[in-house]
């Protein structure tokens, strides 16, 4: 059977590793956090922030409300507050068809 390869999850993304996936300053994460009760990093002894992989699944529902759908801070945190179980599934169903979409382009490729 050959050998397939699978993602590597991590238990905790360093502020560093986030900024990189968001492509934002490491002040608009501290920014969201802030504001929005669902994030909650970890803090190890230093203070730096880790974030779970679920942190970062709140984080693409945040930045896909008010940077793709145009909400505002305020409109987003009420969006999630009443539809938080829609906005998880709907983000979801985003990662996958980006997946499918990445899968599609490298076959083009490959063409």
């Amino acid at each position: 059977m050959p050998y397939k390869e699978r993602d590597i999850n991590k238990l905790y993304y360093t502020m560093g590793e986030v900024t990189e996936m968001f492509e934002v300053n490491a002040s608009q994460i501290r920014f969201y956090e802030r504001e929005f009760d669902i994030l909650q990093p970890k803090k190890n002894k230093k203070g730096n922030r880790l974030f779970s992989p679920e942190d970062v699944d709140n984080l693409k529902i945040i930045f896909h409300l008010v940077k793709e759908k145009g909400y505002t801070l305020q409109g987003a945190k009420e969006h999630l507050k009443s539809n938080k179980d829609t906005a998880k599934d709907n983000q979801k169903i985003i990662n996958s068809l980006e997946r499918i979409k990445q899968f599609l382009l490298n076959v083009k490729e490959q063409l």
